[in-house]
């Protein structure tokens, strides 16, 4: 078992809070040192209450699912003698309401753009390593939202 620690920081400094006109700016920090800018989704909560600069937890969600699968494909790839120059996922994550009418991050599609050096192998070998992917990602076995890879 492992386990992973996220520390999650807001502070509300001179705002007024009971108006609810409050920053929902906070900061993520990691174990490594990495420190992220985060927010409401400007979506969810206007700016300027929400900071749209912010990565917000919907965006961290969609690139959660995105990098697990990328270093799944990475990892399987290598291990079949391929060698990937560039992997870039322009991916998306559809917001809507679920079968209890509740909204929720219902669909994440993952949308990579693969360069390998030597040519691209056959379409047959690349979408089987995309379904491997899939099915070693642990977050996406994290979650019921349907996750699709296209153009592969």
């Amino acid at each position: 078992m492992s386990s992973y620690e996220a520390d999650v920081l807001w502070e509300r400094g001179d705002q007024v809070f009971a108006d609810g006109r409050y920053s929902r700016g906070h900061r993520w920090r990691f174990d490594g040192g990495a420190e992220v800018p985060a927010s409401s989704s400007p979506h969810v909560v206007r700016t300027p209450y929400s900071v749209a600069e912010a990565v917000d937890p919907e965006e961290a969600f969609v690139a959660a699912l995105s990098s697990c699968h990328m270093l799944f494909f990475l990892h399987l790839a290598q291990k079949r003698g391929l060698v990937v120059d560039r992997y870039r996922d322009r991916a998306v994550g559809h917001m809507e309401k679920n079968a209890a009418g509740r909204l929720a991050m219902t669909r994440v599609i993952l949308r990579p753009e693969i360069a390998f050096a030597g040519g691209d192998p056959p379409p047959g070998i690349v979408a089987a390593l995309h379904h491997e992917s899939h099915e070693l990602c642990f977050i996406a076995n994290s979650v019921t939202t349907e996750v699709t890879v296209e153009g592969h």
